[in-house]
């Protein structure tokens, strides 16, 4: 995000494109991007899922369990478009959305050509950060594109012989921070049970994600008890993801100072992807005004790397209707409070991190709460603050731990000792803090 905010300086007051809104002139603001991702995947021999029939709902869908497998197919992956040596197996299977309706989404099963013995071949569950509002941008699509965005990610977990699961946990809608991302995340482990051929019905299953994809794996971690006891979860490592959704949107709503401001495209992302569960809710005619309402129209067919570089410094509030915002629509504060993190404590092991400094998410008021929350309510929680700044470097950091420590519990060794090591050196009310 440090990229986007530099070219987005660098870019002053940008003229609007015709019949784009006009940006308010004291902020550094990108113009409407002259394509989307989508557009360009349009290009590409392999049909994105919106036209491809092998997406398509059955038509007695109620019947089928969750976690049941639809149909599957075999399928080629690719990591920076290059072919990649691995058997590949997509599933596309029955979950659940937020209101307990069936609905059906896909995973992408990986397993590589090195020898296991001993035990069933371990599983990591690589929840990728989707956070985009187009289903082509879903890993069952980019992983075949090769266009994934953290495919180089899985290759050590590859090359210790473990088999990996990348679910599309938004579902067909990408619909995220939801609840309903965790059981979308279980009900795809539950289908890589159910395929014989893959040999993974016994398997030890570790989960792994940052920034949205740690908010798959967290609340799949928090739902397995009472959703899917049937799932053997060793483990959940995960970093960098909002907690606390009142508390992250009060912060992405107003402008922000410096490269904090770059905050601001994650409300209008939210926005349009919270939408699709909470029609009645999330209602831009009764909140936004005209410009907002075409700006998030705009949002609602990209993913995310798109809607950052148009949503930078450019604050929702700025396109509320008169008198309106946030706190005044107690609905949308009731669906932000119930999909929450801490909803329920996880039964199992966890690494959790989290940077000192996030301009997307900062620790102090998004993250400390919940983690404090889990620790007084018995958690089996390993947390810390890396203390180096910007959300996207701190992926880069927490990785290494974390494939680590997922990569030895899988092996049957024990998670280690709880603690919780959240060091805050920056003062209460600094930008991110």
């Amino acid at each position: 995000m440090t990229i986007c905010a530099l070219v987005a300086v660098s870019a002053g007051v940008a003229s609007a494109d015709p019949g784009y809104p006009t940006f308010p002139p004291d902020q550094n603001q990108l113009p409407q991007l002259p394509f989307s991702e989508p557009q360009i995947y349009d290009l590409l021999p392999i049909p994105v899922p919106d036209e491809d029939p092998w997406y398509d709902d059955p038509a007695d869908i109620a019947s089928y369990a969750p976690g049941q497998i639809v149909r599957s197919r075999e399928v080629q992956t690719r990591v920076l478009g290059i072919p990649f040596p691995v058997y590949t197996k997509q599933l596309l299977y029955r979950s659940n959305d937020v209101h307990d309706n069936p609905i059906v989404t896909a995973t992408t099963v990986i397993v590589p050509g090195i020898p296991w013995s001993g035990s069933a071949r371990p599983v990591v569950s690589f929840q990728e950060a989707i956070d985009s509002t187009d289903s082509s941008c879903n890993p069952s699509h980019t992983l075949q594109t090769g266009t994934m965005k953290e495919s180089t990610l899985v290759i050590y977990w590859l090359t210790q012989g473990f088999a990996i699961n990348v679910p599309d946990f938004d579902g067909k809608f990408n619909t995220f921070n939801t609840y309903a991302e965790g059981k979308m995340v279980l009900d795809s482990l539950r289908a890589m049970k159910n395929d014989p051929g893959l040999g993974l019905t016994d398997s030890g299953i570790a989960l792994y994600g940052y920034s949205g994809g740690g908010s798959g794996s967290i609340r799949a971690a928090e739902l397995r008890a009472t959703y899917a006891p049937d799932v053997r979860l060793l483990g959940t490592s995960f970093g960098g993801a909002p907690a606390d959704l009142v508390a992250i949107a009060q912060y992405a709503t107003q402008p922000q100072p410096g490269v904090a401001g770059t905050s601001s495209f994650t409300m209008w992302l939210g926005w349009a992807a919270l939408a699709r569960e909470y029609s009645d809710v999330f209602r831009p005619e009764d909140l936004l005004t005209e410009e907002g309402q075409t700006l998030l129209k705009d949002f609602e067919h990209r993913c995310y790397a798109t809607i950052a570089l148009s949503g930078v410094y450019r604050p929702i509030s700025d396109y509320f209707q008169p008198g309106k915002s946030l706190e005044g629509s107690p609905e949308v504060m009731r669906v932000l409070r119930d999909n929450s993190l801490g909803k329920y404590i996880p039964d199992t092991p966890l690494l959790w991190w989290h940077g000192m400094w996030d301009e997307l998410i900062p620790p102090s008021a998004v993250v400390i709460p919940t983690v404090n929350s889990y620790w007084e309510r018995g958690a089996d929680l390993r947390f810390y603050t890396v203390p180096v700044p910007e959300h996207i470097t701190n992926a880069v950091t927490g990785w290494l731990p974390a494939v680590a420590w997922t990569s030895a519990v899988l092996r049957g060794l024990p998670p280690g000792p709880k603690f919780k090591a959240d060091f805050q050196p920056l003062p209460p009310g600094f930008p991110g803090s």
